[in-house]
């Protein structure tokens, strides 16, 4: 189609990356303080109160959203393509389940552990979590895709509930609950940098972009083509592991947006990884500013946290996903 060749070009893609400038630039500007443009260019201590405020909450908050919507949006894009399946994303697969998991048992018997600690801990249960998800799916006949996140979720719900008796055991209900839920109020300068692990992790993926497309044509043809698939596979879930494990640590869980984005890219481009991987990272950071946004202007000066913004505009954007994509198989 016409349309679609216009929109996937550099053309489309320079629109999508201004709307993300415009939307840093709104996300550094609200607040429940008050920030104006005049005291920080007015000199003086009042200026440097002013940009102290800045670079230490605003800018922060503003680089955490973005660097977690790039990098789970890639994280979903790769576990799709590995598993070979649309709708499975670190949280339908009980990945973000997994790392929650993961945090909970460091913190019951290493409380003192540093956050990278806690990081690798997490990534290591992810990995576990996800390893199980893949070897559920191999000894379950597979008639529909639609069975794949539903395992996925039936998975991540009994490990959820692990996780929640443990917690409730231990009287440690309110982290989980705070580490469940995605929420970015807190973030300031020093408590968000594990992030750009994720992006680093992110940019690795697209140098493999081509290795990760040949990998989602199946097993027999990678292995044909010369290529180690296992190992393809395994380094792939590690850093979509890493990933949700970093974001879980740093924010919380934002659920859906690895199965949003790179199907609605999917829809457009199809599954070349090196052309998908620019445009689902750019719009990955557009949904996710987006919605923590709406967050802190529904109920201003109150924000309602990002897990909760995404999970609605998520489900509602799932649904309509399946109804397309159900058209298209059918």
């Amino acid at each position: 189609m016409n349309w679609r060749r216009k929109v996937s070009g550099w053309g489309g893609l320079a629109a999508v990356l201004v709307l993300l400038v415009v939307l840093c630039a709104a996300s550094v500007s609200l607040g429940a303080g008050q920030l104006s443009l005049a005291a920080l260019w007015g000199g003086g201590e009042e200026a440097d109160r002013a940009w102290r405020f800045l670079m230490v909450s605003r800018v922060p908050r503003t680089v955490a959203l973005l660097l977690a919507g790039m990098s789970l949006a890639v994280a979903g894009l790769i576990m799709q393509m590995l598993v070979r399946n649309r709708f499975v994303e670190p949280t339908t697969a009980g990945t973000v389940e997994s790392a929650t998991l993961g945090i909970l048992v460091i913190t019951l018997l290493a409380p003192d552990t540093p956050v990278i600690g806690k990081m690798l801990t997490a990534t290591a249960f992810a990995l576990a979590g996800t390893l199980l998800f893949l070897a559920l799916l191999r000894r379950v006949p597979l008639r529909t895709p639609f069975i794949v996140p539903l395992i996925g979720l039936i998975l991540g719900g009994v490990i959820h509930a692990v996780t929640t008796f443990v917690a409730f055991r231990f009287d440690l209900l309110q982290s989980l609950h705070a580490w469940t839920t995605g929420d970015f109020s807190g973030v300031l300068r020093g408590r968000y940098e594990l992030l750009w692990i994720g992006f680093a992790l992110a940019c690795a993926a697209y140098a493999a972009a081509d290795r990760y497309t040949v990998a989602g044509m199946g097993r027999e043809f990678a292995s044909n083509l010369g290529l180690n698939h296992a190992r393809l596979t395994f380094v792939g879930l590690l850093i979509v592991s890493a990933i949700s494990a970093v974001v879980v640590v740093t924010a919380g869980g934002i659920p859906f947006l690895g199965l949003i984005v790179p199907n609605a890219v999917s829809l457009v481009l199809g599954d070349n990884m090196r052309r998908s991987i620019p445009w689902v990272a750019a719009l990955g950071g557009v949904f996710v500013l987006a919605c923590d946004i709406i967050g802190r202007l529904v109920i201003h000066p109150y924000e309602i946290p990002i897990g909760t913004v995404v999970g609605v505009l998520g489900s509602i954007l799932f649904l309509w996903l399946l109804r397309t994509r159900r058209n298209r198989l059918g």
